[in-house]
């Protein structure tokens, strides 16, 4: 068994049902620093072995059981209006501090594959300044360009057609950008380590 600690999701609405309960019904606050996921080491869990999954078992099923219930509809409306207001006072706090700076525009279906769209070149490279050596996450890049295929898949059939071409044509470019990065790699002759012995 690995010494890796496991991670545990906490269900915080059980808590905020027992706070209600104790102070009468109060408005939503923001969270307490430090509230939320956290790691824990759990002793019983690392003696006992967990019997394996099927393989046959769907990446979806695994965690099917480790997750909490889904929200309510009323939980999640009242925390959708509360997040919205925090945003909201902190983007007045922006601008008080800096007049001249407008609105923030809505986020939009564009930004996320944006973001991994950057997160993925970056990964591999680019945008290091001349002169300096790029540091490469091979592996984290191909992390994010496969999210950037799972974005595709689920959401096929439910895109506009100019999200639909942004998005192919941005999975096809770090593809690409990939494909170059990993040739030059084997160019250089660096080998993949043996697989590791099976005992």
């Amino acid at each position: 068994m690995s010494d890796k600690p496991k991670f545990e999701v906490i269900d915080r609405r059980k808590m905020k049902a027992e706070e209600e309960e104790q102070q009468g019904h109060r408005p939503v606050e923001a969270p307490e620093p430090g509230a939320g996921p956290r790691l824990v080491v759990n002793e019983s869990r690392a003696e006992s072995s967990p019997e394996p999954l099927p393989a046959e078992v769907a990446p979806e099923q695994e965690f099917e059981g480790a997750l909490p219930p889904a929200p309510t509809a009323q939980e999640s409306s009242e925390q959708k209006a509360a997040y919205e207001a925090s945003a909201e006072r902190i983007e007045d706090l922006l601008r008080a501090q800096n007049p001249g700076m407008g609105k923030q525009p809505v986020v939009g279906f564009e930004h996320l594959v944006q973001q991994f769209y950057l997160s993925a070149m970056i990964q591999m490279g680019a945008g290091t300044q001349e002169g300096q050596r790029p540091r490469v996450d091979i592996v984290g890049a191909r992390n994010t360009i496969d999210l950037l295929g799972v974005l595709a898949e689920k959401t096929r059939g439910n895109l506009t057609a100019q999200e639909e071409r942004m998005l192919q044509s941005v999975l096809f470019e770090v593809r690409m950008a990939f494909l170059e990065l990993s040739s030059m790699i084997n160019v250089q002759g660096v080998t993949a380590p043996p697989p590791p012995a099976k005992p």
